[in-house]
């Protein structure tokens, strides 16, 4: 850790910053989160549509890179923006929806050709995801659903043309997920049983799964996907060690781990393969930034010449045809969400496809850097200070603490909304990797355990101290912002530091932990005994549970508050933000209170985002006086 204040700006451009306006930094993109079909000649896109601009899918067909002919509207939605589509081969597109923020997204399915669209799970409050898009198969995809038992999801093989479904596997009621092979058959699962997690493997859909791995939950081991042969699998696996990595087993054998990839500092994020060329391409983990480690020279070449074309920015391939020669390219940083580029590898041609906000001059935003403190205990945190772009060398700056929800979960180096449009109204954002973040191996998460309001707010509190010391932050103008655990945090912070924050927002955060635990979503259920592990039990740990639960302690707030939540949230319920809001009135407290009926974990819809945001400006300026 630098012994001084590491966070001097290196930029020699000086440039006056304008303040740019608020619905600039989070309104929905023109266009956007491009796909495209197997044959690479249609090109898809979400845009807004409609009065309500509503992110709808539209396709156009492509000629080469050269977009021919008008768009064509394929989906209609007014009153929530889509979440999420794919090709399932030329003409059909798979898009799923949920209603007000429940997330129970139905799974539905479109003909780019005649536009008629079938909804393929009508099942109300029932949540359905693709578990396998079964691409060598023209009319299948394998879908689960939670229909038949709220706690659990069964797998069906369903026709994406007439929606005609068969069960290919019931869940017995501990199975939290599944895993086919290239073939798209479903040879492997992970299941539940109390604390422990049993990787289930079969030869073929015939046969019974049996157990082949069984672990304390402490200990992560799951399957990634099968070797290309269909008889060995790739697992990322902690056992015997501390960072999670990449092996590959025989399923008879299962103990013998054969080593692939990993690292001695962090977990790996992800490994991706070629379904053309049967390879395995690259490996994903984060340090500060992020890193790929190439396992082919296609894959490395690829990169290299996009990189050659594109510096200054890192490149995520988004998308691709099926024969993998045409490809979507993302372009971004910490400053902007940047551009989306067409790219024929074979031609190494690259085509512009759209800015994704072009009303904000990269320019003009904050960098975002890497810092680390020490913890009370003697654990290194990591994490990120943007600070504002007219104050990089930085003294007795307002500042808001931005503590990631999950918690299980970390935030990472990229372009954020939030945190420049926070550094463009003059505030410092410090964001922080508390133990129980993911990424950094199976101590630092262990850490994290029973320690809700104790050693994780700690390592909070520890990062605002570290600010004030660095001379960066003004003592009397600290916020705290989160969303989610975020918002717990937030809570926590103005209950239990009662006198560190000069103001707090807590967005759909926990406020209760005997409450939280008691209305968890259904299908949390066979995961309950891991999370009172890792949170609380309500019997055994009754006091340390009372002692954190910002709800039980409201009599400390003197912080002015503010509260958003959406009335629909399935994983954290409005009641946990109504009990915060009834204790501080009933003191004759004011407290400013945002419920929108029509939205769940977060704000998704444009106006409620905007009017969200609207009101934590003025919030902020009133207490921190930027």
């Amino acid at each position: 850790m630098p012994d001084k204040n590491p966070l001097h700006s290196d930029s020699s451009e000086k440039r006056k910053v304008p303040q740019y306006p608020l619905r600039d930094f989070f309104k929905n993109p023109e266009r956007g989160f491009y796909r495209l079909s197997d044959d690479g000649k249609t090109l898809g896109f979400m845009q807004p549509a409609g009065a309500q601009r509503r992110m709808n899918l539209f396709v156009q067909t492509l000629d080469g890179e050269k977009l021919v002919g008008e768009a064509r509207q394929l989906t209609h939605e007014t009153e929530r923006d889509l979440a999420g589509y794919f090709f399932k081969g030329n003409e059909v597109v798979l898009f799923s929806k949920d209603f007000g923020g429940d997330e129970n997204f139905h799974v539905l399915a479109v003909n780019t050709r005649s536009g008629a669209v079938q909804d393929l799970t009508p099942f109300d409050k029932v949540r359905a995801s693709i578990e396998d898009d079964l691409e060598d198969d023209a009319d299948h995809v394998l879908i689960s659903h939670n229909q038949r038992n709220p706690e659990v999801f069964d797998v069906y093989r369903m026709n994406v043309h007439t929606g005609a479904a068969e069960r290919v596997a019931e869940n017995p009621g501990n199975i939290i997920g599944w895993q086919t092979d290239h073939a798209g058959k479903l040879r492997a699962a992970v299941a539940s049983d109390g604390l422990m997690s049993v990787v289930l493997y079969r030869d073929d859909e015939a046969q019974d799964f049996r157990p082949i791995i069984e672990t304390d939950f402490r200990v992560n081991v799951g399957p990634a996907f099968f070797d290309f042969d269909n008889q060995h699998l790739y697992l990322y696996s902690q056992r015997g060690r501390d960072k999670l990595a990449f092996v590959r087993i025989d399923p008879a054998t299962p103990d013998n781990e054969q080593m692939v990839f990993e690292t001695a500092e962090v977990d790996l994020d992800s490994v991706g393969y070629s379904r053309q060329r049967k390879v395995l391409t690259a490996a994903v983990y984060q340090t500060d930034k992020l890193h790929l480690h190439f396992f082919d020279d296609v894959t490395r070449n690829l990169y290299a010449r996009l990189q050659q074309q594109l510096p200054g920015y890192e490149v995520h391939l988004q998308a691709s045809n099926k024969d993998e020669t045409v490809f979507v390219v993302a372009a971004v940083n910490d400053r902007t969400p940047g551009k989306r580029y067409l790219y024929d590898a074979q031609r190494d041609a690259l085509t512009l496809l759209s800015e994704m906000n072009p009303a904000i001059d990269e320019r003009d935003m904050a960098p975002m850097q890497p810092v680390r403190y020490q913890s009370r205990d003697g654990l290194t945190i990591h994490g990120y200070l943007t600070l504002p772009r007219d104050h990089q060398s930085a003294e007795k700056l307002p500042v808001v603490v931005n503590p990631h929800g999950g918690p299980w979960a970390r935030d990472h180096w990229g372009y954020n909304p939030e945190v420049q449009f926070l550094a463009n109204r003059g505030y410092a954002v410090l964001q922080m990797n508390f133990r129980g973040s993911t990424g950094y191996g199976r101590a630092f998460w262990e850490a994290s355990f029973g320690q809700w309001g104790l050693a994780m707010q700690d390592d909070i509190t520890d990062g605002v101290q570290w600010l004030i010391d660095q001379g960066i932050a003004d003592p009397a103008r600290i916020a705290i912002y989160g969303a989610s655990y975020g918002g717990y945090a937030t809570l926590a912070g103005i209950t239990l530091t009662p006198d560190l924050y000069a103001a707090a927002v807590d967005y759909v955060g926990v406020s209760n932990l005997f409450t939280f635990l008691g209305t968890i979503p259904p299908y949390w259920k066979p995961m309950l005994d891991k999370m009172q592990a890792m949170v609380g039990d309500p019997v055994k740990d009754k006091a340390r549970l009372e002692a954190t639960s910002p709800a039980l302690l409201a009599d400390r707030i003197t912080t002015p508050l503010f509260i958003a939540q959406g009335a629909q949230d399935p994983r954290v319920n409005k009641a946990e933000s109504d009990q915060v809001v009834a204790a501080l009135r009933a003191r004759g407290v004011e407290v400013e209170y945002m419920v929108k009926d029509n939205e769940g974990h977060g704000f998704h819809n444009d106006e409620n985002k905007f009017e969200f945001y609207e009101a934590m400006e003025r919030f902020l300026a009133a207490h921190l006086k930027p």
